[in-house]
């Protein structure tokens, strides 16, 4: 039987990440979706290591708040924003907020996201325009938003789009969800192919199984837990801490010539799952 604690605990526990060589120094960024989970600890590293930062969130302020000062620093530029990117108004308001407060924004992460589980036959049109409103029109069309600020700019950037690991792997109940991500796949593939041009990399990032408030169902529950970490080779659940990084590196001056790839966090679970 394993214990609760363990699956959870983070390869980087035992390190500092407090003062991280600072290789974003001169970066600004957007982060959708980050008062908690993922999005949370990108803000955070990405601030440690030199970025300036807006924190986007739909609800929750206190939530977004504390993420401002767990990341804050003496340095860099550190906001929040309340922005629906479901809502095209709010959309450009982030990215007018953005370039007012921090100069410019050259760096988009799309972090927010959400899933409802249901069985295919069940699902309903307004889950499914939830759930892809949220994880692909807003991802798009923020991103527009973004790349419209930067050509009018004439400054080159980077897209990391927060997918997971199910727009490549099958997930039974969760059809709306891999619809969205396996969408969120193609269009990094393009827009790689077509911002490559005006000096733009666009990349995701998939996630595997992450201890997130997203999770937490699976969390309470040990027999689901430990189904799970018998299909993760490294036998743990990842945290925002194993993707953060990961983030970091693909919105600096050394990814520069990485795009159009999405790069797998998973502890190996795609090479292992199987269906229980």
């Amino acid at each position: 039987m394993t214990s609760l604690a363990s699956p959870i605990e983070s390869g980087r526990a035992a390190v500092d990440r407090g003062q991280p060589f600072p290789f974003l120094c001169g970066k600004a960024a957007i982060v959708a979706g980050a008062n908690s989970g993922i999005g949370k600890g990108i803000a955070e590293y990405m601030a440690s290591a030199g970025a300036s930062v807006v924190i986007d969130y739909v609800q929750h302020p206190e939530a977004a708040q504390q993420a401002q000062r767990e990341a804050a620093s003496a340095v860099n530029p550190l906001f929040t924003f309340q922005a629906d990117i479901t809502k095209a108004d709010e959309r450009l308001n982030l990215i007018d907020f953005a370039w007012k407060r921090l100069g410019y924004a050259d760096v988009l992460v799309n972090n927010a996201g959400m899933e409802i589980r249901s069985d295919f036959w069940d699902v309903t049109e307004q889950d499914f325009d939830r759930v892809l409103d949220v994880n692909l029109r807003g991802a798009f069309f923020l991103t527009q938003a973004f790349v419209r600020r930067l050509r009018q700019a004439k400054r080159p950037g980077r897209i990391i789009n927060i997918s997971s690991v199910h727009e490549n792997m099958a997930f039974p109940g969760f059809s709306t969800y891999c619809c969205s991500k396996g969408a969120l796949r193609m269009l990094m593939r393009d827009l790689a192919v077509e911002l490559g041009p005006l000096g733009i990399t666009v990349n995701n990032v998939a996630p595997g199984a992450i201890a997130t408030p997203i999770n937490k169902s699976v969390l309470a529950d040990e027999a689901k837990l430990n189904a799970l970490l018998a299909n993760i080779p490294l036998h743990r659940l990842g945290t925002p801490d194993d993707i953060a990084p990961l983030v970091a590196f693909l919105a600096s001056d050394e990814a520069a010539y990485i795009s159009g790839a999405t790069f797998v966090a998973d502890g190996g679970l795609m090479r292992s799952y199987r269906e229980q």
